[in-house]
């Protein structure tokens, strides 16, 4: 009979091929690893300055982003020197006003948790209430499970998701859905990440309504409003992207547009600024038509003037005015 195996202090050791007699022979793991080259080899920092480069401001949630791709690969460098742990959970809540850019920081997420082999896909599906509950008895859980059933091996987003949980109303079948989430949630948390969203404090309502669904949240993340100075930058960005500048007198217009539109009722911050370009791209649009006489060169159809912005009702709002036209 052969000696006991003896296993020295600090060894590390990986499962390896059986040999001819079906014994294992134990390979040892590296002493260390690279962070550096992990980090590198993840092609994660292309997906961050992406963020840094889609996203104005937001440095709060960025650094949250950063903390948890270094939580992943710290995981993973764990894993390759052999020492246990369990896989972290990644299930997550943005919180926050519409337009903070919530959506586009989940897709960069999915992204993450695809290069570092949390997700198989890195793919993200967004919905909503209306997409995971039905009318009408059995007709919510096969609704939420061919959602579920899209999203694995990605990321799900749910907008709104204290949507869900309408205790008013007895017959409502959000809580089925809520339930079919839970069992998801835990079970496959291994191929799926779950990010619910939503104003704060709706979201926390929410939450201590839902205390199952608060205890397999991991990570709370909430997006602040934009200021002034950073929906200029934002509106500038978007132009940019469109092929679109401000003349020197359409920017002080916009300035001024922005702080007044920010006082308003129904603001939703980049997506209201999008919605004010949309409309001052049109009232451009109806000016140069208004001027066809004139040869149009590049220089005119790519700017913007005072006057297609100072046209907006915000600047004269009458009463009644649904700030949402403005």
């Amino acid at each position: 009979m052969s000696a006991p195996e003896t296993l020295l202090p600090g060894t590390a050791f990986a499962a390896a091929p059986s040999d001819a007699l079906g014994a294992k022979a134990p390979v040892a793991l590296p002493d260390s690893v690279d962070l550096d080259a992990i980090f590198a080899d993840s092609a994660v920092k292309e997906v961050l300055d992406k963020l840094d480069r889609e996203l104005i401001g937001l440095a709060p949630v960025k650094a949250r982003i950063g903390d948890i791709a270094a939580l992943l690969l710290v995981d993973r460098a764990r894993e390759a020197l052999g020492l246990a742990g369990a896989s972290p959970s990644l299930h997550m809540s943005f919180t926050g006003n519409p337009g903070t850019g919530k959506t586009t920081v989940a897709l960069r997420m999915a992204e993450i948790l695809h290069r570092l082999g949390y997700v198989r896909k890195g793919h993200m599906v967004a919905v909503t209430r209306d997409d995971l509950v039905g009318q009408y008895i059995g007709h919510t859980a096969p609704k939420t499970k061919e959602i579920l059933k899209k999203a694995m091996g990605g990321v799900l987003f749910i907008d709104e998701a204290y949507y869900l949980y309408r205790p008013e109303n007895e017959r409502d079948y959000g809580q089925e859905a809520i339930e079919i989430l839970l069992q998801v949630m835990e079970n496959q948390r291994a191929d799926l990440v779950v990010i619910l969203a939503g104003y704060k404090d709706r979201m926390d309502t929410f939450f201590s309504s839902n205390p199952g669904l608060s205890s397999r949240i991991a990570h709370h993340i909430d997006f602040p409003d934009y200021g002034n100075d950073e929906l200029l930058q934002i509106a500038e960005l978007m132009l940019g992207d469109m092929q679109y500048r401000l003349s020197p007198e359409a920017r002080t217009a916009l300035a001024e547009y922005v702080g007044l539109r920010r006082s308003q009722p129904h603001f939703a911050n980049a997506r209201s600024i999008r919605n004010a370009l949309d409309r001052a791209r049109l009232r451009q649009a109806t000016r140069l038509f208004a001027e066809r006489a004139i040869r149009a060169d590049r220089t005119r159809l790519m700017t913007l003037e005072a006057e297609d912005i100072r046209q907006s009702r915000v600047f004269t709002p009458p009463l009644g005015l649904n700030h949402n036209e403005a």
